[in-house]
């Protein structure tokens, strides 16, 4: 069975993976929004096919080599990967909160964090232990060409999708860690007995963890939410005594829309965490957020902001339950401050800014799967105060099970 398990190929993990969607790194913010707002996905991938761009735009390519790397074909490259929180946090500066409607105008490179190797071509061909390899290295994303085989029939059925990447005949998908800690779990039984130790035993509880105190302003936390972004965390919203009252998580910030700029800038992040929740805005906090966006003459994100709250058609929380928007299986209403999308697993599965926790003594097969369902890369560790003790993540996770691969190898 170890064996078996070993000789797993990325190709085994991509199995009804879809194809990315993706933008050429000359698209605009504003290109961005539109895709974010019609996709499934909370991502979308950036690729290099404009080699005129991409020879002068001096970015990294995910594989290490600079951008001027062509040899004259036509090979296209992803070069990263942004979501709607990158907008957020790009929205949040003083300069584009007076004018988004130009700031939107900027190039998609302007997102792209400065870190090269978060994004990683690999072949089909590649080994688990390699995978695993490269996400401990750094890598978020492993990108990895698939083969879609369609009838005649389904091709003319099929809708064509302007931001599907196809390069030579090849689709691409991407693998994420929690892919990987998803396939880990279906074969546990061969890690035993680590599973079962506790995370305090097993060293993996991390004390490096962002927070910002329950009543500070919510814009203290904008780098730290842009960090937590790219280490795929949390910022943990604390009391003064260090008590884990809840998070400002990119997940939930990534299921809103570009107009919570505005709430981050105004609010205090205990304010924020209300307006961010799954039931939709309180009224009271979008009438705060107008009146001091107003005060501070920020006149173009007041004026973005109260059309989105016209057109969304505004529906505070009291005006359904919190469980009927979780479980209806019908598309919601769009909500003020969040767009509405299809009813795909990751639209449902938007969360509370209530914080996922665990104990030091929980087991790692525990925390791995209160992590897996509820769609987040880390869990919270706390005491039985509730005070702070560290944050564990799948990359924390992943080093247990690659040291036991390796004595398995």
């Amino acid at each position: 069975m170890a064996v078996r398990l070993l000789s797993h190929e990325l190709s085994d993990l991509c199995l009804g993976k879809p194809p990315l969607r993706s933008l050429s790194i000359t698209s605009t913010i504003a290109e961005v929004l539109e895709v974010l707002k019609t996709s499934d996905d909370n991502f979308v991938s950036v690729w290099s096919c404009d080699h005129k761009a991409k020879t002068s735009s001096g970015f990294e390519s995910a594989t290490g080599f600079s951008d001027d790397y062509d040899d004259g074909d036509d090979e296209c490259r992803c070069v990263g990967k942004v979501c709607m929180v990158d907008v957020i946090c790009f929205l949040c500066k003083d300069e584009n909160l007076v004018s988004p409607s130009v700031a939107l105008k900027e190039p998609i490179s302007v997102l792209l964090p400065k870190i090269p190797g978060l994004v990683k071509h690999v072949e089909p061909s590649c080994s688990l232990l390699e995978s695993i390899d490269l996400i401990l290295q750094g890598a978020q994303n492993l990108v990895v060409p698939i083969k879609t085989k369609l009838s005649n029939k389904r091709k003319q059925h099929q809708k064509p999708s302007p931001t599907v990447t196809i390069h030579k005949g090849r689709e691409f998908c991407w693998l994420t860690q929690e892919d990987v800690i998803r396939f880990l779990l279906s074969s546990i039984g061969l890690f035993s007995p680590k599973p079962a130790f506790s995370i305090d035993t097993l060293g993996i509880i991390s004390p490096d963890i962002l927070t910002i105190e329950y009543h500070s302003p919510a814009s203290a936390a904008t780098g730290a939410i842009a960090r937590a972004l790219v280490d795929q965390t949390s910022v943990a919203v604390v009391d003064s005594e260090g008590t884990l009252i809840g998070e400002i998580s990119p997940f939930t910030l990534a299921c809103c829309d570009e107009t919570v700029a505005a709430a981050i800038k105004t609010l205090s992040s205990g304010d924020l965490m209300a307006y961010i929740d799954c039931g939709g805005p309180p009224e009271d906090l979008v009438r705060v957020v107008s009146a001091r966006l107003k005060e501070r003459n920020f006149n173009g994100m007041l004026e973005h902001f109260t059309m989105s709250m016209s057109s969304g058609g505004f529906s505070s929380a009291s005006s359904s339950s919190d469980e009927e928007s979780m479980t209806t299986p019908v598309s919601p209403l769009p909500r003020s401050g969040r767009y509405s999308r299809s009813m795909s697993y990751s639209a449902r599965m938007v969360r509370r800014s209530e914080a996922i926790v665990c104990h030091p003594k929980s087991s790692l097969v525990a925390v791995m799967i209160q992590a897996i369902a509820h769609r987040v890369n880390y869990v919270w560790v706390i005491e039985d105060d509730c005070s702070l003790v560290g944050i564990v993540t799948f990359s924390n996770m992943l080093k247990v099970f690659r040291e036991h691969l390796e004595t398995m190898a």
